[in-house]
Order: C-alpha cells, then sequence, then structure tokens
C-alpha cells in the first residue's frame, strides 16, 4: 500500500482518544512518525501509541495540559529531545491542532472560569502551540486544525465552544497567509456529528438521534476515521494547493 506520508513526522494534540486518536492512527498509517499528547489520560496515550505500533508504525506520547500557556515551551523542548534522538534534528512537518474539552453548557449557566477554560484549550493553546513550532515546521509543512461546524453555524447550547471554534477558523485563514511564502499550508476540519465520547448522552436519546441523522444529508453520525481521512489528504501532498480552508467534515449536516 502507497504511504502518503513516509518520511514525515507529526505532532498531534489531544491524541488520547476520540477523533485525535484516529488522526494519529491513521497518519501513522501513512507511514508518518507520530508524537501524541494528552492531558490526563496517561493510559489512553499509550493503547494509542500500541495501537500504532502494533499495527506497524511508529508513534510516542508527550504529557501536556494545554490550558495552562505556560506548559507549551517545556512540550516542544520534550519533543525536541525526542525528536533529536529518533531522527537526528528538532524538525517536523505536521502539526494538528485537536486538543480539545467539553463544550456543553449555555448562557444561563456560564462561568468566567468555564469560559476562560474553554478558550484556554481551544483557541489560546493553537495560537502558542503554532508559535513555538514555526521554528521546527518544515517549509512545505502542514498545520491543520481541528474546529466544528458550530464555528460556523453556532448552536445555542454551547455558545462559549461555538465562540472559540470560530477564533480557530479565524486564525487558519490568518496563519495561512503568514505562511503561505513558506509553502506552508494552514487549514482547518471542522467535523458535524461525531461517534465520540464527547456526545455520547446526546446519543443515548432516540429522538435526538432520528432528528441529527434526518438533518445529515448522508442520514448518520460521523465515524472517528471519517474525519481522519480528511486530515491525512490535507496533510499529504495531495492538499498541497489547499490552504486557508475551513472544511466541514459534516455528511451534509442541516444543508
Amino acid at each position: 500500500m502507497s504511504q502518503l506520508l513516509k518520511g514525515k513526522t507529526a505532532l498531534v494534540t489531544g491524541a488520547s482518544r476520540g477523533i485525535g486518536r484516529s488522526i494519529a492512527e491513521r497518519l501513522a498509517k501513512e507511514g508518518a512518525t507520530v508524537a501524541l499528547t494528552y492531558n490526563a489520560s496517561k493510559s489512553g496515550a499509550e493503547e494509542a501509541v500500541a495501537a500504532i505500533e502494533q499495527a506497524g508504525g511508529n508513534a510516542f506520547a508527550l504529557q501536556a495540559d494545554l490550558v495552562d500557556a505556560g506548559s507549551i515551551p517545556a512540550l516542544f523542548e520534550r519533543l525536541d529531545a525526542e525528536l533529536a534522538q529518533r531522527n537526528g534534528n528538532k524538525s517536523f512537518d505536521i502539526l494538528v491542532n485537536n486538543a480539545g474539552n467539553s463544550g456543553w453548557g449555555g448562557l444561563s449557566d456560564a462561568t468566567p472560569d468555564r469560559w476562560n477554560t474553554m478558550f484556554a484549550v481551544h483557541a489560546r493553546a493553537p495560537f502558542f502551540v503554532v508559535q513555538s513550532a514555526l521554528g521546527r515546521l518544515s517549509d512545505g509543512g502542514r498545520i491543520i486544525n481541528v474546529s466544528s461546524g458550530a464555528g460556523t453555524r453556532p448552536m445555542h447550547v454551547v455558545p462559549i465552544y461555538s465562540m472559540a471554534k470560530a477564533s480557530i477558523n479565524n486564525l487558519t485563514h490568518s496563519l495561512a497567509m503568514e505562511l503561505g511564502p513558506r509553502r506552508i499550508t494552514v487549514n482547518a476540519v471542522a467535523p458535524g456529528w461525531i461517534r465520540t465520547d464527547m456526545n455520547a448522552a446526546v446519543r443515548e436519546n432516540a429522538d435526538m438521534v432520528k432528528a441529527i441523522e434526518a438533518d445529515t444529508a448522508l442520514g448518520r453520525f460521523g465515524e472517528t476515521s471519517d474525519i481522519a481521512a480528511v486530515v491525512a489528504f490535507l496533510a499529504s501532498a495531495e492538499g498541497r494547493w489547499v490552504t486557508g480552508q475551513v472544511i466541514e467534515a459534516s455528511g451534509g449536516y442541516k444543508l
């Protein structure tokens, strides 16, 4: 099988479970060495690395609490050491900003602390991860931000989450213009309803499942592999002429 990312190195944040883990596994399947970050779930990260290695890929895990922007330089110092040992230098080719936290909570029950935590992970962390990555990211590299359909079609039940994802869309456009001279493409992938543990409660409600599937052109919830496939395309040479785009991967939700 042709490996579109053979010889490449990728960093995927928040990859111990869900969409992030699926992205890490897909990039490794395509031949990339994958560094994945986790916050609390060390066991989940170890399981993800083990699954990648069992499938013949290469991966390693690094702990990072991205709520704390001050932890990001230390994350990259650990990444530098790992890459220098494995590859002989600290450069890498693909950055996927995927880390997130739960977005449930509306206007009435919002607090400043919840607002700050949401924006810290979904908006501030990607900004400063990119800042730290720029001196290490190869010319012709890739930055892929995981956004959400809520970033362009806000949901009133998750206003803070929707605002934060709109921010990452804006950052995507800005970075694409700034990094174009280095041939670094910058895009966002915006999932719709995907089967993850973050929406497990929604999927326990049969009426809500029927309504969501009825509002989706392809008639089903997405799988994490559906998003990973889009990310893999953008990360590869096949996506070389795509930049500054927010690509909704929702199966046609609410067309």
